[in-house]
This record gives structure tokens, sequence and C-alpha cells, in this order.
């Protein structure tokens, strides 16, 4: 994919891009509603933010080409998990929100396989 600036996007963020649009796909055909995508702030990224049925979901999603140093699931860190619902108080205050919450990972393998984590953390 080019840009504007005529530099093309580096793979691994090609790649987190598919993931994250692959995640989507398989969200939406489970009911799930899209709110927005990549909300990003000082704390970080909220991959994805969706809706089922009256709870607002967080959904980080995750790639990793091998389980060789940890599944998809096993990165995230509680490092991660203090980032991600930082962000998602950010983005509570910014929409002046305060709904049903729920935090869910997609984490998705090189040979395919995709694990919907529902209340993660």
């Amino acid at each position: 994919m080019l840009f504007a600036n005529n530099k093309t996007k580096a793979a691994h963020l090609a790649t987190g891009e598919q993931a994250e649009q692959h995640a989507e796909k398989h969200l939406l055909k489970h009911g799930l509603k899209l709110v927005c995508r990549n909300f990003r702030c000082k704390h970080g990224e909220l991959d994805l933010i969706m809706t089922d049925q009256q709870a607002l979901v967080i959904i980080e999603v995750r790639y990793r080409k091998t389980d060789r140093f940890g599944s998809a699931t096993e990165s995230i860190t509680p490092t991660k998990q203090a980032r991600i619902i930082a962000a998602t108080q950010t983005y509570l205050m910014a929409n002046k929100i305060n709904p049903p919450l729920r935090f869910d990972v997609v984490a998705l393998s090189g040979d395919g396989r995709l694990e919907w984590v529902k209340n993660a953390f």
C-alpha cells in the first residue's frame, strides 16, 4: 500500500492491520457492532471498540506468526492490560459515557487459527 509520501507501510504494520481486519470481520459475523477502530491517546491504542448488546467491548488484537516465544494471548502482559485500561478510561471520558464494559482478546496465529477470548481481563 502506498501513501501520499510514496513510502511503503512497514511489513509488521501491514500484518497488524490485516489481523485487525480479520478479527473485525469475525466479530461482525458474531453480532458485534463496530464503534471505533484504532483509538489513540497518550496511554496507547485501542485496536477495536465494538458493542455486544448493551456492553461496550474493547478488543485487543494480537498476531503471532508462531508460538515459539509464547502465544498471542500470552503476549498481553499486566503492563499492556494497564495501558488498555487507561486508554479505555480516556475514551470513556472523552465520549462522556459509562456503559457496561468488557475486555476481549482476539488472538491470531500464522497457521490461521483465531481464538476469541471474552472477558480476557
